[in-house]
């Protein structure tokens, strides 16, 4: 535990940071700090379609639930209680076109594990907090995500 005073023994403001892996390559860095957290094409895809359909939501819309859990939809209906998520193949192990990483499979192994175990941890939670959760892989075709949306959220509303 640092000192309160936010110092370390050797006067630096530094903390420990654990084990990161170190990219394989130049290349490999810039790849990987081009993946966006929100906005992907598929999800944008997805809100421009829903949005041309008449329904209004919220986009990465923070939701506090009961037992601290705070879960981020990548669309959020608030007055449907509806949350859609839009999830990456290679980021939440699809099992149809996720891959295994090759480098650094000592720290991509867990870290996609724990991925998969938290989205199953915020699907419950927001279940029990009387969600609907609709999950999409982004390969879905786009006319099955509007499709799989639509029924989980209804008719519009007239205005």
């Amino acid at each position: 535990m640092p000192p309160a005073s936010g110092r370390q023994q050797d006067g630096s403001t530094l903390y420990p940071v654990p084990d990161y892996p170190h990219p394989a390559s130049a290349g490999r860095a810039a790849n990987m700090r081009a993946n966006r957290r929100t906005d992907t094409k598929p999800e944008l895809a997805l809100r421009r379609a829903l949005h041309r359909l008449g329904y209004r939501y919220r986009k990465d819309y923070r939701l506090d639930l009961d037992g601290g859990r705070r879960v981020r939809p990548d669309i959020a209906f608030t007055a449907r209680k509806v949350a859609i998520f839009v999830d990456g193949c290679f980021w939440h192990a699809c099992p149809e076109h996720g891959s295994k990483p090759r480098n650094n499979e000592w720290y991509w192994g867990p870290k996609l594990v724990r991925n998969v175990e938290r989205d199953r941890a915020n699907d419950a939670a927001l279940i029990l907090a009387g969600w609907s959760v609709v999950r999409l892989w982004e390969h879905v075709p786009l006319e099955d995500a509007i499709a799989t949306s639509v029924t989980a959220l209804g008719p519009t509303r007239p205005d």
